[in-house]
């Protein structure tokens, strides 16, 4: 095999912030490979992600969501069985020498499987989080040792390609049109180039990753009057009334409620920002990508493996292994510490 004409697969589906952990794939594979033909197999909601990246020859979405909400109904199966059978011709269709499963699912292998790829790339069924996806990959990777975090688990994948990657580069696309509008917003509500700006996003996918509203309140008051920062509040779907009541409870403070945002706005918020501090969550990590310095809150996750990677960022671990675990103080004193660096 040549890496002239190599056509590569990257499938790596969901969510939000796995995806970005997944974007040094694309590089490294560029650097080392730079004639080959990249396509991102990727779930429809995450596709405006990977949609404009500039390392990319394809990104293909996919629905699996929408699957499992038409199985119920009647003749639902008949429709999801229509849509996976278009898309396994289409996957066929795109002649791969080469899949790269970063997924570990059982849904991933099987579209690694469609690609027919002679390689097939994945996780040793110890590491997948499904083991049955090792069933689908044909060259299986232990990542080392040392390949603590997800993001060098990944880039250890591409030891079969013989592919030894630098340092991860993440590239992320920001439309210029939402920048535009960022700067529009930000200019009506007195938001200067110098000012720390701190973003907080209090959500997260599972409530046992979430700190509680109240700490994040008690810390942006902290930030606000002993830090000098001016907080920022983010929030995704169904998390507006955990924004809206951190921005309640700090009258006097100037504090800014985010208007609601697309993925290209909320990466041109990030970007302008000193310090972002969230719990496990996506918006967490494209600020990290997006270079912004970051403060991860972790509980029941391992912020060793998960924490928002930089040299500017950190992941701070409950003692306890709970998020209630985390004091306002602890969090508080982490956050100025990055902020200072920042200055």
């Amino acid at each position: 095999m040549t890496a002239r004409g190599l056509r590569i697969a990257i499938i790596k589906l969901s969510s939000l912030g796995d995806v970005i952990h997944a974007l040094p794939i694309v590089p490294a594979l560029r650097h080392s490979l730079p004639d080959a033909h990249l396509t991102w197999v990727v779930e429809a909601r995450e596709y405006a992600l990977l949609r404009d990246h500039p390392g990319l020859d394809a990104v293909l979405p996919v629905d699996t969501r929408l699957w499992r909400r038409l199985i119920w109904r009647p003749s639902g199966a008949r429709q999801v069985l229509g849509k996976i059978d278009r898309l396994r011709q289409r996957i066929r269709g795109a002649s791969f020498d080469v899949a790269v499963d970063l997924q570990g699912l059982i849904k991933s292998g099987l579209l690694t499987a469609y690609t027919g790829a002679p390689v097939r790339i994945g996780f040793s069924a110890g590491q997948c989080r499904e083991r049955w996806n090792a069933f689908f990959t044909n060259q299986h990777v232990t990542p080392p040792a040392s390949a603590r975090h997800v993001v060098e688990q990944y880039l250890a994948l591409l030891a079969p390609l013989g592919v030894e990657p630098g340092p991860a580069e993440f590239q992320v696309p920001v439309p210029a049109a939402a920048e535009r509008r960022v700067e529009a917003l930000l200019l009506k509500e007195g938001v200067k180039p110098g000012d720390r700006l701190v973003a907080i996003n209090p959500g997260a996918g599972r409530p046992g990753k979430r700190w509680a509203v109240p700490c994040f309140a008690a810390l942006a008051e902290r930030l606000a009057t002993e830090a000098g920062a001016r907080p920022l509040l983010l929030w995704g779907p169904d998390e507006a009334h955990m924004a809206r009541e951190i921005w309640l409870a700090l009258p006097g403070h100037d504090a800014l409620l985010a208007p609601p945002t697309d993925l290209g706005e909320l990466a041109a918020l990030l970007r302008r920002c000193r310090l972002m501090i969230a719990n496990d969550t996506g918006p967490l990590h494209l600020a990290a990508a997006l270079g912004t310095p970051c403060l991860g809150l972790y509980g029941p996750t391992s912020a060793e493996r998960n924490g928002p990677y930089g040299p500017r960022c950190r992941g701070l671990q409950s003692p306890d292994g709970t998020m209630p675990g985390l004091t306002v103080g602890a969090v508080f004193e982490a956050a100025r510490g990055l902020l200072e660096g920042a200055a």
